[in-house]
């Protein structure tokens, strides 16, 4: 047996020694079960294991040497926001989209142009463990009063059918030393999109438990959730303090990584776009999230299996930034481009390409208050690692070029550099 697999056994043989009595004979007493009572003894074996993800992590404010560059290899982006008074923050995957995930934070003062070293880590790996504790998938967001939220999904292994969407709050997110809150835990599954802020004053948080069970001796713990995978909608009212959950789930057909985003509509309905396997996909409800129309493709768009990202902006329009450089038809994860709407949705217009690059995915984005837009998005995560920003305006998109005085694109946030290292 492998070296960490005996260590495995060894950690869950203590876990469970007291289970069995000190002096009873532990084989016998495995003779005697049915197999049934054999495998309800693995999945609750298994439940145990997957609630060492529901220990709150430590943040890491002071990350470096350890998390320098030079020690880094892998880089899938999260997201980007603005504080109030112009900081920049980003956020990434380092580790692999894989259970060695965990994330990066790196801020800028100078509106892109230059960033920090990693200034925030959250590792929630331990040697303790018998396998791997990933922090794989979140965002930033800044609230209408100016605190910065970063939303974090923890889990065992890759996806342990729980999960479970963390979030630690930042008051003074400008300042020279960031302090943040405690981590708190919302509720099972993940969050990979911003917040919205309704016309009604209601913050809704998009949360999704995925459709299919957890990976590998994970696949049958928590049946009981079944009913609950899909996209939810989880609603505060009381400015974050607390969230629940409205209506849902919505379940898609062909489900991946739902990675669902909304919109509020012009005429108060709520619109619901979603991941899927066949491309991006839509439910609206017209009764602030408590029932949802069944799940349609987003007609006349063209986008793969993949993330995208939709915003409605001040002047009223919607940003939707996808793959491929024509609005019906893609290449894969190919040519990220913008678009706007000025219909809900009805028609599109520009296409700006903001990277014609291959293996350039999940864009993320928020828009300043002078009108100028920011993406965020990755390249060749396992090789290059880069995560780069466009800043643009919508008057680029629809002109199809830059010609704002300030608009620069494949802007470079970070870059792995420990294979460079290990090659030397």
């Amino acid at each position: 047996m492998h070296r960490s697999g005996i260590v495995t056994l060894a950690w869950l043989m203590l876990l469970f020694w007291p289970a069995f009595g000190r002096g009873e004979d532990e084989a016998a007493r495995f003779m005697s079960m049915t197999p049934e009572e054999i495998r309800a003894y693995e999945l609750d074996l298994m439940r145990r294991v997957a609630d060492l993800a529901l220990i709150p992590p430590r943040l890491n404010t002071a990350p470096l040497p350890q998390y320098d560059y030079d020690k880094l290899d892998y880089g899938m982006t999260i997201g980007i926001e603005r504080t109030p008074q112009g900081r920049l923050w980003a956020c990434w995957v380092a580790g692999g989209d894989s259970p060695k995930a965990f994330f990066v934070l790196a801020v800028s003062d100078d509106d892109g142009e230059t960033w920090s070293k990693p200034c925030l880590v959250i590792d929630s790996h331990s040697a303790n463990l018998p396998m791997d504790r990933a922090v794989i998938i979140g965002n930033l967001w800044t609230d209408p009063l100016g605190r910065l939220w970063l939303f974090f999904d923890q889990t065992m292994n890759h996806f342990d059918g729980r999960a479970g969407v963390w979030a630690t709050i930042c008051s003074n997110p400008d300042d020279a030393q960031p302090q943040w809150s405690p981590p708190r835990r919302i509720w099972h599954g993940s969050m990979l999109n911003k917040p919205i802020v309704l016309s009604s004053g209601e913050w809704v948080l998009p949360i999704y438990l995925n459709q299919f069970p957890g990976f590998g001796p994970f696949r049958d713990v928590f049946r009981e959730l079944d009913p609950l995978r899909g996209a939810h909608m989880f609603v505060s009212t009381d400015n974050g303090e607390s969230w629940e959950r409205r209506g849902g789930p919505v379940k898609f057909p062909n489900p991946d990584w739902i990675e669902h985003m909304f919109v509020e509509r012009r005429d108060g309905t709520l619109w619901m776009l979603a991941r899927t396997k066949s491309g991006i996909m839509q439910a609206t409800s017209a009764d602030r999230g408590r029932s949802w129309s069944q799940p349609t493709d987003l007609s006349g768009v063209g986008h793969p299996n993949a993330r995208f990202f939709i915003r409605r902006l001040a002047s009223g329009r919607i940003l939707l930034v996808k793959h491929g450089d024509t609005l019906g038809a893609h290449q894969g994860r190919v040519k990220l481009s913008a678009w706007l709407t000025e219909d809900e949705g009805q028609t599109w217009q520009g296409g700006l390409v903001l990277d014609d690059r291959a293996s350039v995915s999940y864009p993320d984005g928020f828009q300043a208050p002078d009108g100028t837009i920011y993406v965020s998005y990755d390249r060749n995560r396992a090789t290059d690692g880069e995560i780069l920003m466009a800043r643009f305006t919508e008057e680029d998109v629809l002109a199809r070029r830059l010609v704002g005085a300030k608009s620069r694109l494949a802007i470079l946030i970070s870059r792995p550099l420990g294979k460079q290292k290990s090659k030397r």
